[in-house]
């Protein structure tokens, strides 16, 4: 969800957009103040209908950029007893991701009538079909659960006029593209199609082509750094880093941190030696149940655990204000995830502190992140007591 104050060097306010009252009211309950970059820029084209291509990391507050609008245009065609189809859809990559957007709608339509439904594998259809049965306006989904209920004859998308792609370029990755390209055929073409994106690779290029039509472009950051976030790397042999991390939380007082790695196995395994090392840890990965990593994700956002051991595409999307460190345990294989991971430190301009585990066979890969981070890492070694 976006932060509270977000806003370019010019201050602006969200009553320039003139939204519906019942939306300004859910604005201020959710105490916002001015616009981010991204909502300055893809709001007023989302308003006048336009197809819109926003590139932009999580985190800059895109989500609230196209939520808002998209509750301003059902309050401007109310659905009819006659018309009971939900007329937006959102997709998302992940279940945590596609939650989360779920809860910003439902804060911002909360003195409005307007209704919403995250559905997504990894629990039972029941609730999901229920809520769909007693009819909703918008629908977050993940494609795979999305197709299963439209195979059920469970909904239909004939009467979605606003169709959102969120993180993109992660559904691409996760191989959603041929689930994708099947439910677009599904939704009407006469619609308003968004996609937003972190990168911009060929598949998104030609997506993008196929699906919008006469698009805005609008970007903000696309693979830029958060200026206020420490990089230090440390030259560790891979045997020893479980024991170089447990160092580094038992000597730093780290308030809030996310650990990543690249398997679910790594990230489960890790985090029940931390657990057994006396540090309040939880592993955040694709094997958990939804209760699992629901519980997970709360108790990691309210402080309960400390410690949070991810993947990369479980903790796509995710925002959790407050993390104080980021810690490469796995090097990742790109500089874009690289940005992505770091990124959960640093938000909303307060500092955040990122550490890589290395080895002399990553410094070709350093040596990338070094040119797009702008500056060389810190080599770290020894640690303040």
């Amino acid at each position: 969800m976006l932060k509270k104050g977000l806003h370019s060097g010019v201050l602006m306010s969200f009553t320039q957009f003139h939204f519906h009252p019942g939306i300004q009211s859910g604005i201020r309950d959710a105490g916002y103040t001015s616009p981010s970059p991204i909502q300055q820029k893809a709001i007023p084209p989302i308003l006048d209908g336009k197809d819109i291509l926003g590139l932009a990391q999580t985190g800059t507050g895109k989500t609230v950029a196209f939520v808002l609008p998209i509750l301003q245009h059902l309050l401007k065609t109310p659905r009819t007893a006659s018309s009971a189809a939900p007329s937006a859809l959102i997709m998302a990559p992940t279940r945590e991701l596609a939650e989360q957007i779920h809860e910003s709608i439902t804060l911002m339509a909360s003195h409005t009538p307007i209704k919403s439904v995250a559905v997504y594998g990894g629990v039972g259809k029941h609730l999901q079909i229920k809520a769909l049965k007693q009819g909703v306006d918008i629908i977050v989904a993940c494609p795979g659960r999305l197709l299963d209920l439209m195979n059920d004859k469970a909904l239909s998308l004939k009467g979605i006029d606003i169709l959102v792609l969120d993180e993109a370029d992660q559904m691409l990755d996760m191989g959603f593209l041929p689930d994708i390209r099947r439910i677009i055929r599904a939704a009407p073409k006469k619609r308003q199609t968004l996609v937003f994106s972190a990168t911009m690779p060929k598949m998104i290029g030609n997506l993008v082509q196929d699906i919008l039509n006469h698009p805005i472009k609008v970007q903000v950051n696309q693979t830029g750094p958060a200026p206020r976030i420490a990089h230090g790397r440390f030259n560790v042999q891979r045997e020893k880093r479980t024991a170089l991390l447990k160092t580094l939380f038992a000597k730093n007082g780290m308030a809030s941190t996310i650990v990543f790695t690249r398997t679910k196995h790594k990230a489960k395994s890790l985090a029940v030696q931390l657990k057994k090392s006396g540090f309040n840890a939880v592993s955040l990965q694709g094997n958990l149940s939804q209760n699992q990593r629901r519980r997970a994700m709360d108790g990691f956002r309210s402080g309960s655990f400390k410690i949070l051991v991810a993947t990369d595409i479980a903790a796509r999307g995710i925002d959790v204000s407050g993390v104080s460190h980021v810690i490469n345990y796995d090097l990742p294989d790109t500089v874009e995830t690289y940005i992505h991971r770091t990124g959960r430190t640093g938000r909303v301009n307060q500092p955040g502190q990122a550490y890589t585990f290395t080895t002399r066979e990553d410094n070709k890969t350093i040596i990338l992140i070094e040119k797009a981070l702008g500056r060389k890492m810190t080599e770290e070694s020894l640690l303040p007591a």
